[in-house]
């Protein structure tokens, strides 16, 4: 749900009535995972997705259904091989969709408005839902923020919300979107309660070093992917607002000098353009020491052998340069500075994810992964 903040708040400021389809488990291959979202207002009109087409239709009149009857729906969808005609996932995967009534008059509303809100000013929080349990439970929910702030109840006793909470802030500190099985009184164990936990963290930055010409390119691919994109060079003539109309942030500094005094984390993407050894290098030996989730650099193969060399002369260990993707970028053939974005941008992706790189024709490996390998995105998208 937490995908479609933007227009969600929109929706509630508004005053409209609506209800949300969320997917809330998946097996096998599935084009959405868990938290993505579809929503439905009571003029007809849609926003999101939950399965890229395959059940659209089918989930609209589940979420006009719940408008009418103000009740929680908990949906499978599959493929039936007895009729491949019937409503499923022809991917041959299977989705559990929870459909919940969130208007202005709903139980649960205002926890609801708060997430949506918190999501589209760019505040961390998890938004905990019941997908199973006793009657009265499903749909019901609770916001949780870093302090461990709460708002909502999940409509049983006390220790369910306790237990949820902490449950809720472990995945919140991790990035992590899933389902949590809890007993009814509250405890760990599993039972009868099955929680969706979505996490939305602000989107994860990307910093562009070098103000060059494939720089600004990159910083449209970076946008679309869902970071907040800086752009950084040491020479004010080419950082300008008019060469980067759609960088997030611009600074002039050394390259260097500004990741040191910069806030960095696990999820950050570092890509070197600069092309120059007297930005590179220093930049580079703290880059390559800071528990980033990627640094490339842009360079001919010459470049980076003569990279590595002043790197290790620099001091750092075999394991440290290891971690630097250079030349950055996925072998596409790239000319242009949008091709050659493309492939940086995909190499940022499957290093994320976990993917290889290779095409998907005949190559035998599945489409869809379980977790990620490097920086989870922000719901994604965000975080994309």
């Amino acid at each position: 749900m937490l995908d479609i903040a933007a227009e969600l708040d929109r929706w509630a400021a508004e005053g409209r009535e609506f209800a949300v389809a969320t997917v809330v488990g998946v097996s096998g291959s599935a084009p959405r995972d868990p938290g993505a979202a579809l929503a439905v207002d009571s003029e007809g009109t849609a926003i999101g997705s939950v399965s890229g087409g395959c059940v659209e239709g089918a989930v609209y009149e589940l979420c006009l259904q719940a408008l009418r009857s103000g009740e929680t729906v908990l949906e499978r969808f599959g493929y039936s091989d007895e009729d491949a005609f019937a409503v499923g996932l022809t991917c041959g995967g299977v989705i559990d969709v929870l459909v919940v009534p969130a208007g202005a008059r709903t139980a649960g509303a205002a926890v609801h408005r708060a997430a949506v809100s918190a999501v589209r000013r760019g505040e961390p929080v998890a938004l905990a839902r019941v997908v199973k349990g006793p009657a009265g439970l499903p749909g019901r929910a609770l916001l949780l923020r870093p302090d461990g702030t709460l708002e909502g109840t999940l409509g049983g006793p006390d220790e369910l919300d306790r237990t949820a909470a902490a449950e809720a802030l472990a995945m919140l500190e991790a990035g992590r979107t899933g389902t949590v099985t809890l007993s009814e009184d509250g405890s760990h164990c599993p039972g009868g309660v099955t929680l969706l936990v979505e996490s939305s963290l602000p989107p994860p930055r990307m910093i562009v070093f070098g103000a060059i010409d494939f720089a600004a390119a990159l910083v449209r691919a970076g946008r679309f992917l869902g970071y907040h994109v800086t752009v950084c060079d040491a020479r004010a003539v080419f950082a300008t607002r008019a060469r980067f109309p759609e960088a997030d942030e611009i600074v002039v500094d050394w390259p260097h000098r500004y990741l040191l005094r910069t806030e960095t984390d696990a999820r950050t993407v570092l890509c070197v353009l600069t092309h120059d050894a007297k930005f590179d290098i220093p930049l580079l030996r703290e880059a390559l020491r800071m528990p980033v989730a990627f640094v490339g650099a842009m360079g001919s193969r010459r470049t980076h052998q003569d990279r590595e060399r002043r790197l290790r002369e620099a001091g750092l260990t075999e394991e440290e340069t290891a971690r630097l993707r250079s030349p950055i970028g996925l072998d596409l053939g790239a000319r242009t500075p949008e091709e050659t974005a493309l492939s940086i941008a995909a190499e940022i992706v499957a290093a994320r994810h976990g993917g290889t790189g290779m095409p998907l024709t005949g190559s035998g490996t599945p489409i869809h992964r379980e977790g990620a390998q490097g920086v989870r995105g922000s719901a994604p998208r965000t975080a994309a």
